[in-house]
């Protein structure tokens, strides 16, 4: 995998939206952010995350790159879209399996639920909130896995995240704060996490990471609810021997009511805004630009 990877010049940021709805203000608060930190000298990248490829429409990727010019959002290069990365990214997924730091799993999200709640003496949910997988299918024998893959049963790939930690070695992991130092982190906390689904064939933790090292972004700009999850996107960058980048957080936007902005609270889109009749420099003002530029 190493030829993949691109030389740094300079500070090197992405914006990586996922194109299953049209953008929000908080898109635009994310993506100027990124940008000012690339900013003067500096590459400013633009990435499309569409792995999901149930929900991604070529209609949606269209208004975002769109939205984003006119919003006044000006990137470097050609816009990747991870779908186009697939073989990629299951080179990756052969590496870990030849590694033995992956194993298929054939739970289904009810079944894990109720084992988790079943197991009292265990954490039920990860620093995001998403339940801590309790390991059912990490011991199973090669023989079953074999004939349960060949039955045609579903299943997904995790991170045997306890191996992975012991092959990294010992000494503490962190991450670098461009704007507070370093900072531990604990891959533990979130269980043998999924790399890959039948449905979705390679999942968000792994791209974006593998995706920032092969584009050389040294600094990683992201929303404080992606902050606990860097964990485990160190974790892989270390099993693989991709580079480190910095990281910094910023706050999310919220509406009235102090709700994050998302697509599947029907936040206001940018579209909707400029046929208002809104102004790119409104629309700026509106996701508080310059104040997280600020930040």
């Amino acid at each position: 995998m190493a030829s993949e990877l691109c030389p740094s010049r300079g500070v090197v940021t992405r914006f990586a939206p996922s194109p299953t709805g049209p953008l929000h203000l908080g898109h635009v608060a994310a993506g100027f952010f990124a940008a000012r930190h690339a900013a003067p000298s500096g590459r400013f990248l633009l990435r499309i995350e569409d792995i999901d490829m149930r929900r991604c429409r070529q209609q949606f990727i269209d208004e975002t790159l769109e939205d984003l010019a006119w919003a006044g959002l000006h990137w470097s290069g050609a816009v990747i879209r991870q779908s186009g990365r697939m073989g990629l990214y299951r080179e990756t997924l052969e590496v870990l399996t030849d590694r033995d730091l992956v194993y298929p799993c054939f739970c289904t999200r009810s079944e894990i639920a109720r084992e988790v709640a079943e197991a009292a003496s265990a954490p039920h949910h990860a620093p995001d909130g998403s339940l801590v997988y309790p390991g059912t299918c990490r011991s199973l024998d090669a023989a079953t896995r074999v004939r349960r893959i060949a039955a045609g049963e579903p299943y997904a790939l995790r991170l045997d995240v306890r191996r992975a930690m012991a092959e990294i070695g010992d000494g503490p992991l962190t991450f670098r704060e461009a704007d507070r130092g370093d900072v531990v982190c604990d891959p533990l906390a979130f269980g043998d996490v999924v790399l890959a689904r039948r449905d979705i064939p390679a999942s968000y933790n792994l791209c974006v990471t593998q995706d920032d090292a092969a584009q050389g972004i040294t600094l990683v700009t992201r929303g404080e609810d992606l902050r606990d999850v860097t964990a485990i996107h160190r974790l892989l960058q270390e099993l693989m021997g991709w580079p480190a980048p910095d990281y910094m957080f910023h706050p999310l936007l919220c509406d009235a009511m102090g709700r994050r902005l998302s697509k599947r609270d029907g936040a206001l889109s940018i579209r909707a805004m400029r046929e208002a009749g809104m102004t790119a420099g409104a629309v700026r003002a509106a996701a508080g630009v310059g104040l997280l530029s600020e930040g």
